[in-house]
């Protein structure tokens, strides 16, 4: 049975994570003058699945999949679509993890049924074993989660594709049909362009502080029509005037004035940042 758990809408971009770990550098991965190269250690790190493999059925990861564990005994993260959050322990390579507590947001049939093995095998006692850069968890009935390292994303020059919609209290995925179409960037002359799902635009956007302010949009003229329209229109009425903004790792939430908002990713970005 899924428990539920009550969080503000704008924590649905979750969760930034962090803890205590061990570091795997002991290995002989020479440069040719005596230095050994030092793995990542398994906290403080944002881990994007990459596929889970329950039951011998390997089934790869939706965009936003990630897990995080923190110094003060806590994982979470995302299953694909819905957040979560649980207790942990991290004894050597052993963590054990407890009863999650998660969204109950609405979701592709497809990413649930991805959610449902990820949330089994994130349980109990996994074993831990980094590698250039990548995590495997295995659990004590031999299936496992396959993660990798993975860096944040700036707000600007990113292409933030939108994957939930908020209105007022409620979030919910995507309207049918238009799951990869939405999408915006932030460009450094204080500009904004993307997709609202039909049609193609363009405009200002002054970033300062936790705030944007967006200037009148130019967009594209198709005619849109069915869950397109729905989906043009929940942004258009997000992209206008002064928004709150969020920024959690690869994560990027907008809210309006009046509470509807939206949550975007950015593309995968894996085995790439300052140590590498």
């Amino acid at each position: 049975m899924r428990k539920q758990l009550s969080i503000p809408v704008t924590a649905l971009t979750l969760l930034a994570l962090a803890a205590c770990g061990t570091e795997s550098g002991s290995g002989a991965g020479g440069d040719g003058g005596g230095s050994v190269k030092a793995e990542p250690p398994l906290t403080d790190i944002h881990w994007a699945v990459d596929s889970v493999t329950v039951h011998g059925k390997k089934s790869a990861a939706p965009a936003g999949a990630h897990v995080e564990i923190t110094s003060k005994g806590r994982a979470e993260g995302s299953y694909g679509c819905n957040s979560f959050g649980a207790d942990v322990t991290v004894n050597g390579d052993t963590i054990t993890v407890g009863d999650a507590v998660m969204t109950e947001m609405a979701c592709d049939k497809g990413v649930m049924g991805f959610e449902d093995a990820l949330r089994s095998a994130f349980s109990g006692k996994l074993k831990a074993k980094i590698a250039d850069g990548r995590l495997t968890l295995t659990t004590e009935k031999g299936d496992s989660i396959a993660l990798t390292r993975e860096w944040p994303a700036p707000l600007v020059g990113t292409k933030w594709s939108v994957n939930s919609l908020v209105t007022g209290d409620t979030a919910s995925s995507l309207p049918a049909g238009t799951q990869k179409n939405a999408h915006l960037t932030f460009g450094k002359d204080g500009s904004v362009r993307g997709n609202l799902g039909c049609n193609n635009f363009t405009g200002t956007a002054k970033i300062s502080g936790t705030t944007i302010t967006f200037g009148r949009l130019a967009t594209t003229r198709m005619m849109c029509a069915g869950t397109a329209q729905m989906l043009e229109s929940h942004l258009l009425k997000v992209l206008k005037g002064d928004v709150t903004y969020k920024l959690q790792h690869r994560t990027l939430t907008l809210t309006a004035a009046n509470g509807d908002g939206l949550s975007a990713t950015a593309p995968a970005a894996k085995s790439v940042g300052p140590d590498k």
